[in-house]
């Protein structure tokens, strides 16, 4: 396992060239444009300069063509569920890395668009002067759908390149149907993934004429009343901002008190909802792209007990990484079909079961229903953006119980957590939501509504943990 003497891989180097070549792969058939003017790094989802599969493998094509770089980075209202929790954690970030980009030497713009009327096509604009266009590959959130339909249309190359996974995804060619699957494969992969790479930004510079040519209506990010900004745009202003601060620093600084307050006993103080240093919390950073899991995974083998740093990996990387396995292979990440045989056919079977009580979605957002428990998990996602992740569990599994169907159930969940939860539209939250009706797991002994899905008991839970603490800090 590299150490801290471990010598970086240059970033021109071969093992970076072999990693590129699992992550990286084409949006269209074009061909790279010769007369182009600059490499365009188009910054979708994995918002930060280090360890960015895209941003290596565009710093290489523009060291190669001898051409600049620009990082081009937007943020508009097209989302349904576009809010401020989601806006401000964004721009905070943002502002940071334009602070951290003009330091290091990177050309990055931020370009935002406020209301649907305001006139879109910047990446478009854009695009027409690049040699090739380097983008996120994100399977949720929309980012490869937009990907696509961007790349149809656009005059020159589209690259996509994944950077969320620690083992490149494309190193497993078929869906995993179980942490027991992928764990031994991501284990013989694990160690030569987490070397260190040297990163540094393109040889040639952007001129200032090239730049002022642009003709780009960009924001001066780092020096915005991002509150403001927020409330001009055309989004859902009734989900709060989160206390959660944002970026690459507030990362690290996750990252450090985790590992100096709660990693000596995270196996056990992890099953603690009224714990809040229980958890690593850090679902949020590594969802935004402002830490990158391999930098978490080093750190955690580094400076945590082998016992705890084993629990905290298999979140970290099997399960996580078994998430985006997962919505990378199975279009119907979102869909009672992407279920195993054996859970669509319990779950039909019980259609009909009589439910103890049916909530309607109103109820549900409002945490209303007869469990106080149940209900300060919600009242917790809705001031925080995040579900402690043993209440986030029980919070889905219960919403099976409460609806008149399974489709409505699933439907329920996903509105909620991608509307509240920072870290929404990720492919762990899909893949955990999906656990809930039996995805990743297997049958149990049968049950009423339940089938042969897992139950969990929001009054067993009370035995496991001070549920009461938990109940009195989020009433």
């Amino acid at each position: 396992m590299p150490g801290p003497s471990h010598p970086h891989h240059p970033l021109d180097s071969q093992f970076v060239r072999d990693q590129l070549a699992l992550r990286a792969v084409p949006a269209n058939d074009r061909r790279l444009q010769p007369e182009g003017e600059y490499v365009l790094y188009w910054m979708q989802a994995c918002d930060r300069l280090e360890e960015n599969w895209a941003l290596r493998y565009a710093t290489l094509e523009a060291n190669r063509l001898n051409r600049p770089l620009i990082i081009h980075h937007g943020l508009g209202p097209s989302d349904p569920l576009a809010n401020d929790r989601q806006h401000q954690f964004i721009l905070e970030g943002a502002k940071e890395l334009a602070e951290q980009a003009e330091a290091l030497g990177y050309d990055y713009h931020f370009w935002l668009r406020r209301t649907t009327k305001e006139p879109g096509g910047a990446i478009d604009q854009l695009a027409r002067r690049a040699a090739v266009v380097v983008t996120d590959d994100l399977p949720t959130a929309g980012v490869n759908a937009r990907t696509q339909r961007f790349a149809e249309r656009a005059p020159c190359r589209v690259m996509r390149v994944e950077s969320f996974c620690v083992v490149p995804a494309a190193s497993f060619h078929k869906e995993e149907y179980a942490a027991r699957t992928i764990r031994p494969k991501l284990a013989k992969l694990r160690d030569l993934a987490l070397e260190p790479v040297r990163d540094e930004p393109p040889r040639k510079r952007v001129s200032s004429a090239l730049r002022r040519s642009l003709e780009i209506d960009t924001l001066d990010v780092s020096r915005i009343d991002i509150a403001k900004e927020v409330a001009r745009c055309d989004i859902d202003h009734s989900v709060g901002a989160s206390a959660f601060p944002s970026g690459r620093s507030a990362a690290h600084a996750r990252l450090d008190s985790f590992l100096h307050t709660g990693a000596a006993e995270y196996s056990t103080r992890r099953e603690e909802p009224a714990d809040v240093d229980g958890s690593s919390q850090l679902s949020p950073y590594l969802h935004f792209g402002h830490i990158a899991p391999a930098e978490v995974a080093r750190a955690a083998l580094a400076q945590m007990p082998r016992a705890e740093s084993d629990v905290f990996l298999d979140q970290l990387l099997t399960w996580r990484e078994l998430s985006f396995n997962f919505c990378s292979r199975n279009p119907r990440f979102d869909k009672l079909r992407a279920l195993p045989q054996w859970a669509i056919d319990s779950l039909a079977k019980h259609t009909n079961d009589a439910r103890e009580a049916v909530y309607t979605l109103a109820e549900l957002e409002q945490g209303q229903t007869h469990d106080p428990l149940w209900n300060a998990a919600q009242h917790q996602l809705v001031r925080t953006g995040m579900i402690h992740n043993v209440m986030r569990m029980l919070w889905g599994k219960s919403v099976i119980l409460w609806s008149n169907t399974y489709a409505t159930a699933l439907r329920n969940l996903l509105y909620l957590n991608n509307k509240y939860a920072i870290d929404g539209f990720d492919p762990a939250s899909y893949a955990n939501i999906l656990w809930c009706f039996g995805k990743f797991d297997r049958p149990f002994a049968k049950r009423p509504v339940w089938g042969i899905i897992r139950p969990m008991s929001l009054a067993r839970a009370r035995e496991k943990f001070h549920a009461d603490l938990y109940i009195a800090q989020w009433s």
